[in-house]
């Protein structure tokens, strides 16, 4: 399975569950995403056949070294895209829904640049 952006999406989701939880459950992602338990179901097991994910007897997930990776990545890409487009004057919604969108996208060499200029201009701000 490639890391496609659904399943970027998904390691982000079981990420920020388990930092808010001690144990995630699939219905906990379905709450959280808004998506039926089937279709969480078979993304859930071809994440744990390619190694992101596992679930063990009492059906708690959690993220291998390499899903918490890639995870990491992502949600890290969301809090500086969010804070950055925040701090442009664009509302704090607005700007974690169009951070959502650019964080799968946007190259590492720009994201980079990008996370330079804004930590350069928050402390200039301060």
């Amino acid at each position: 399975m490639a890391i496609t952006e659904a399943v970027e999406n998904y390691l982000e989701t079981i990420l920020i569950l388990s930092q808010k939880q001690p144990d995630v459950h699939a219905i906990d992602i379905c709450s959280y995403l808004g998506y039926s338990r089937p279709t969480v179901s078979i993304i859930l097991k071809k994440m744990k056949d390619e190694g992101l994910v596992t679930v063990d007897g009492d059906n708690h997930i959690r993220l291998t070294d390499v899903g918490k990776e890639v995870a990491e990545r992502i949600y890290d890409r969301h809090k500086v895209l969010t804070d950055f487009f925040t701090y442009l004057g664009v509302s704090r919604d607005v700007a974690a829904e169009d951070a959502c969108k650019v964080e799968h996208d946007i190259s590492d060499e720009t994201f980079e640049l990008l996370r330079k200029y804004y930590e350069k201009i928050a402390e200039e701000a301060k």
